[in-house]
């Protein structure tokens, strides 16, 4: 009997694919240490009338950093629980918000006036 195992070749030499859930969302609130709360935005086809609905959902999401702002859009992945709520973790963030980076000049220069 002849070798017949399959190997496949390309899934060996690349890195394996994360099975975790990635979503992209609007940070809405940082009031809490670490944490941020992160709006999805989905829209859905009504199965009947085809209309495209849209529905909000929040999630919170570990930041260990504390480095999203309020208004900035980010990534988030699954994670194991964290806390009561918490099941995300801050992946990246992809795109920063005019109103933080306003904030962080002012602050700078109030940090050089001192």
């Amino acid at each position: 009997m002849a070798d017949t195992t399959n190997t496949p070749v390309a899934a060996s030499s690349e890195t394996p694919a994360s099975r975790r859930n990635e979503k992209v969302g609007l940070v809405v609130s940082t009031k809490m240490q670490k944490t941020i709360v992160v709006e999805i935005e989905m829209r859905k086809a009504h199965p009947k009338y085809k209309r495209v609905l849209k529905s909000n959902k929040k999630f919170y999401a570990h930041d260990e950093q504390n480095s999203a702002r309020v208004g900035d859009v980010v990534r988030i992945r699954e994670a194991r629980p964290l806390s009561k709520l918490k099941r995300w973790s801050l992946e990246e963030i992809v795109r920063r918000s005019s109103l933080s980076l306003a904030d962080d000049k002012k602050a700078a220069a109030a940090a050089e006036a001192k």
